[in-house]
């Protein structure tokens, strides 16, 4: 963590474009938060952990991760620029029930619960916004226990690509930052079966595989998989 980047700061970002339409819970919210920049490969916050903020990402990428065994965890999701995370503490949940970490450089903001609270309950119609990205997270843990509960390795491996290749990633180019380890814990199985998977997708002219990254050129046939394997 780059200690000269913590700071209270009022300087422009993506924080500012969320409360745009909303001049004075910005004003309040700049009294009660403070933008840290965390390295690549950083952790952000351990599970288990204290969780005294919501955090809000005004730059970067993040895993979101759960720690299930020693040395052994499973991807949830990522999150980019404007995007919560541990929006749950507003609610309550003082222990982080996941970890999270910087997969590029991040610039995070940490907002005080209760002023973050405060804002939504005084705009509804901004907290029906933020809640609902929420939910749409919550639909995806749904499908990852079903991911975990019902389908086969290579019907786990296609499900993580598609979530991976979602139009918004590419805009990040997120294969860029993920190793083969991180693409098989998103999917739950071996580093050795995902390695293999991958070259048997690009075999079936599913996939395309140039270093790092991976291009995805079947998506149907890659729903396909992931709905029925």
């Amino acid at each position: 963590m780059n200690n000269e980047q913590s700071q209270k700061t009022g300087q422009p970002g993506a924080i500012e474009g969320l409360f745009q339409h909303l001049p004075e819970a910005l004003a309040q919210l700049a009294q009660n938060k403070t933008r840290i920049t965390y390295l690549k490969g950083e952790t952000i916050f351990k599970q288990g952990a204290f969780a005294p903020y919501v955090l809000f990402v005004v730059r970067g990428l993040v895993k979101v991760y759960l720690q299930t065994g020693f040395e052994k965890q499973v991807n949830i999701s990522l999150e980019k620029t404007g995007n919560f995370l541990a929006f749950s503490s507003i609610f309550g949940e003082n222990i982080h029930t996941y970890s999270t970490q910087a997969l590029k450089d991040s610039e995070i903001c940490m907002i005080e619960k209760e002023s973050l609270k405060e804002v939504l309950l005084k705009n509804p119609q901004f907290a029906l916004e933020v809640t609902s990205k929420n939910y749409r997270n919550e639909r995806h843990l749904l499908e990852i226990i079903k991911n975990l509960s019902y389908k086969q390795m290579r019907g786990k491996l296609a499900s993580s690509l598609l979530y991976l290749s979602q139009e918004d990633f590419l805009k990040e180019n997120v294969f860029e930052f993920l190793t083969r380890q991180e693409i098989a814990d998103f999917a739950s199985v071996s580093t050795e079966s995902a390695i293999k998977f991958l070259k048997e997708f690009e075999k079936e002219k599913i996939i395309r595989l140039k270093g790092k990254d991976i291009l995805i050129t079947d998506r149907k046939k890659l729903e396909i998989i992931s709905k029925t394997s």
